[in-house]
């Protein structure tokens, strides 16, 4: 009996420290709120944030090629990619994000003539475009408030506030392996040869079927003589703190949240949709175009036209007619003079 004692005495000891180390690490995962495997539900409590300090180092290389078909069908653009990019990206899994990139099988058909809707749409939780590349832009994180999808105060991506591990191109892995952007694509920008002196080359396609260029454009959208400037959105934060509460996280306006933001006509260059009515290198006749900018919302977060279904979740297209606002006046110029409040991502 003396001589078990000490292996009973090991075994409890095992089993406390066991169940403690799952105890402190469930804690923290649940107070950062990182990434976790599927399943896993975070509810980050993260009420401030001063932006992402470090972004995943982009230096390993794809595990495949990049594979994209841009075609043109009848009235239709068909782009069929398996969403991997032609850059460098970080490394997948990290600490941040614990899911590998693999090959996709993409297939988007949208409209060569497109037209505005008669509201404007959230993109919500649904892929806003596709970069000529072949990967999605995807602007909304997946994660709220203490989890609760239904309190209204789902958290940006890239403030910082939960732990997404976002490589230098502002991407990250979905857990059935979709590399997809958040923010700028920064390396493939500099692939496509992003110029302060020039206009902005295409950069890819909204669901919509409207363009979509990255920073720069001309100063007058109706003459492409004009002066090239970087396009300014017109979004800022909001002023005051949030309401307190069950379920409210209170504190200041700074960007931990999509609803920190507002839109204000005019403050800016752009429009509700991140976007304007503007004569571009590829359309010199002029189109609707979007733009990604440096500040808020940097990918658009509304669709000036119909977005393709192929776009949208299973979730969103049953929801559609819930997820629309009216459509305020979206081809002014704009007012440089008042540039938006800029936020350090």
């Amino acid at each position: 009996m003396k001589k078990s004692l000490p292996k009973m005495l090991i075994l409890v000891f095992f089993l406390l420290f066991s169940s403690t180390i799952f105890y402190v690490f469930a804690q923290e995962k649940s107070k950062r709120g990182s990434s976790g495997g599927k399943g896993w539900t975070r509810r980050p409590t993260v009420t401030q944030s001063d932006g992402i300090d470090q972004r995943v180092e982009a230096n390993q290389s794809a595990p495949v090629a990049s594979q994209v078909s841009i075609v043109v069908e009848g009235d239709n653009r068909v782009i069929e990619s398996n969403g991997i990019p032609d850059h460098l990206i970080g490394s997948f899994p990290n600490s941040g994000n614990p899911h590998s990139v693999s090959e996709q099988s993409y297939r988007y058909t949208i409209p060569i003539n497109p037209s505005p809707s008669s509201s404007i749409t959230p993109v919500a939780t649904n892929t806003f475009g596709v970069a000529l590349n072949g990967v999605r832009f995807h602007p909304s994180a997946a994660e709220f408030y203490k989890g609760n999808r239904q309190g209204g105060w789902r958290y940006e991506a890239l403030s910082g506030a939960v732990s997404l591990g976002i490589d230098e191109s502002n991407a990250h892995v979905q857990p059935s392996g979709s590399y997809h952007y958040h923010g700028l694509p920064d390396l493939y920008l500099e692939k496509l040869g992003l110029n302060p002196n020039q206009h902005s080359p295409l950069v890819g396609w909204a669901a919509d079927g409207f363009p979509v260029y990255a920073i720069y454009g001309y100063q007058d959208p109706n003459d492409q003589n004009s002066n090239i400037i970087e396009l300014k959105s017109s979004y800022q934060l909001k002023s005051g703190r949030r309401p307190t509460g069950k379920d409210q996280p209170g504190g200041s306006y700074d960007g931990t949240f999509v609803a920190d933001y507002e839109y204000v006509a005019g403050v800016g260059d752009l429009d509700e949709c991140n976007g304007r009515y503007t004569v571009t290198p590829e359309y010199p006749d002029g189109t609707y175009a979007y733009f990604l900018t440096n500040s808020w919302p940097v990918v658009p977060r509304y669709f000036y036209g119909e977005p393709s279904k192929d776009f949208l979740s299973k979730r969103s297209r049953s929801n559609r007619s819930d997820e629309s606002s009216t459509r305020e006046n979206h081809h002014h110029r704009g007012d440089r003079k008042h540039p938006p409040h800029r936020r350090k991502f």
